[in-house]
């Protein structure tokens, strides 16, 4: 496949996780002004977020079902226009001050939306980078997909704290808190400008020339590809818990435990995304080089050591104790989203591949990911104990594990 069509698939990633993430870094904001603020507010707003999530297998087997029956590229296409429209949407909502309880029900709808989106759009492109990757680079161009994801939640990260640094907190709560949405809706809809510009993944033409595209995917997936639903779903577990824990549920941490303030936590959760996107690729290409397996085990291991310790740490009260402890927690989830990504897409076949990483992955994704930051949130207001998140990342490493040195190596596997 043409490196254009690549770099587009790849970049459009970016978009999409920007428009997503930027959610969890403005929830204390979002909390004030759609839900009353307070512990309970920001509960019913990380609420929201959870909900949006389950949203994700859900649009994840929808656009596995139009991405394995009639092509990659219109399932990614239909996905970035729906994110467009949710994140002009969400931009021009009424709050609570203006529309009382049906402004947060519209915000938590348009949520779903975006979840619904983002269900199709990374499996979505997963299975692109890795069906038009050369074979000996697969890990590397697949690892693409986990970089460019952070690099939109690190523009989500920059613009959410250039936003708050810049303006008054009179001047956020009034007007400056929809910049960041309109910033992502126009963002997003040049990106799917460019997205016309892609052409269709090799393996879905050599489905349609070979004549075995399944006329029913999902029901194929199941039937002959449940041993790679299992592993997915048990690959992207850890990876999404040691994310959306680890990475964006740290600044969320930091403030309410009262550590440092908002601007500050995001400054920190900039820093963090900087770190996987320079860990990401490098992980990638180990995978290229050692295998999948090896990889995988000495990051499950890593998560189920350092991040009781780092959590600890960073509330502490010294500034380089909390960067570094957010630093280090960024390299394992980097890393392990990066080889995630392309070993959850090598257990399938072209023929059903998103459907099977729809009922794996996307579904592992929206039970560890979406619900995880708000119930470390809950449990660690009701218990007090700061280690608490850490934990959870820690036992969903140790449960994983036999999975993962069961795993068969797929690093040599043609892709056809």
């Amino acid at each position: 496949m043409s490196r254009t069509s690549l770099a587009i698939a790849a970049f459009s990633t970016v978009v999409e996780w920007y428009d997503f993430t930027l959610f969890l870094y403005l929830a204390t904001i979002l909390s004030r002004l759609f839900f009353g603020g307070g512990e309970a507010g920001l509960l019913i707003t990380l609420g929201g977020f959870a909900v949006a999530y389950l949203m994700r297998p859900i649009g994840a087997i929808a656009f596995g079902h139009l991405g394995d029956r009639f092509g990659r590229r219109p399932a990614m296409l239909v996905a970035m226009g729906m994110m467009t429209a949710a994140m002009l949407a969400t931009a021009m909502l009424p709050t609570g001050a203006d529309a009382g309880p049906t402004a947060g029900v519209l915000l938590l709808l348009i949520r779903c939306v975006m979840g619904f989106s983002v269900g199709g759009e990374y499996t979505g492109v997963v299975a692109y980078l890795l069906e038009g990757a050369s074979e000996h680079r697969r890990g590397l161009v697949t690892s693409l997909a986990a970089a460019a994801s952070e690099v939109g939640a690190l523009l989500a990260a920059g613009v959410s704290a250039l936003t708050l640094s810049l303006l008054s907190d009179a001047d956020v709560d009034a007007w400056g808190w929809r910049l960041p949405f309109v910033f992502g809706g126009v963002l997003a809809g040049s990106v799917l400008l460019a997205r016309l510009r892609i052409e269709e993944s090799p393996d879905f033409r050599r489905q349609i020339a070979d004549g075995t595209v399944p006329e029913r995917p999902l029901l194929h997936a199941l039937r002959h590809h449940r041993l790679g639903i299992m592993r997915g779903f048990a690959i992207s577990a850890l990876g999404s818990i040691t994310y959306y824990v680890g990475i964006t549920y740290v600044p969320v941490f930091l403030t309410s435990t009262g550590t440092m303030d908002e601007a500050r936590s995001l400054q920190f959760a900039t820093i963090a995304a900087v770190v996987v996107i320079i860990a990401t690729p490098l992980v990638g290409m180990l995978s290229d080089r050692l295998g999948r397996k090896p990889v995988l085990l000495a990051l499950a291991l890593a998560s189920a050591v350092l991040p009781m310790l780092m959590f600890s740490i960073m509330t502490q009260g010294s500034w380089a104790l909390a960067l570094g402890g957010a630093m280090v927690m960024a390299a394992v989830a980097g890393g392990v989203s990066a080889v995630g990504a392309v070993t959850t897409a090598e257990q399938f076949p072209g023929e059903g591949r998103l459907s099977g990483l729809a009922f794996g992955a996307t579904t592992a994704t929206a039970l560890f990911g979406g619900l995880t930051p708000y119930i470390a949130q809950l449990l660690l207001a009701r218990t007090g104990w700061l280690p608490l998140p850490g934990a959870m990342i820690a036992a969903v490493a140790v449960l994983v594990a036999p999975v993962l040195i069961t795993l068969p190596e797929t690093r040599k596997v043609r892709v056809p």
